[in-house]
């Protein structure tokens, strides 16, 4: 695959839910108002994908390195991605603070 080509990018159902906890946790410490900004930030980051995939760095973990899963970062967010061949999968969400590669453990 090329840089700058047109990728479509699919948020997966776990993913979409590790988004609303993370905004709900955010509106009842902060407020709507910074959680939507949250979410949009976290959202507007993922979309970066569409047009740049390897300019993101692997996850840190070395077994799902190995097998192509990256990690768009914004704030403390980490979202974990990997591209099968036009598609950037979106599996997870999470604050990068956490033991978020046990999250994709036994992912292939």
């Amino acid at each position: 695959m090329l840089e700058n080509t047109m990728y479509k990018v699919e948020i997966l159902i776990p993913a979409w839910d590790d988004l609303e906890i993370i905004a709900d946790m955010h509106m009842s410490l902060v407020g709507p108002k910074s959680a939507q900004n949250l979410t949009d930030g976290i959202l507007d980051s993922i979309d970066t994908l569409t047009i740049s995939l390897y300019g993101y760095p692997t996850v840190l973990d070395e077994e799902p390195a190995e097998i192509g899963y990256r990690m768009v970062i914004y704030k403390k967010y980490l979202c974990i991605y990997r591209v099968i061949g036009e598609v950037v999968y979106v599996y997870h969400i999470a604050d990068g603070r956490t033991n978020y590669p046990q999250i994709i453990k036994g992912y292939k």
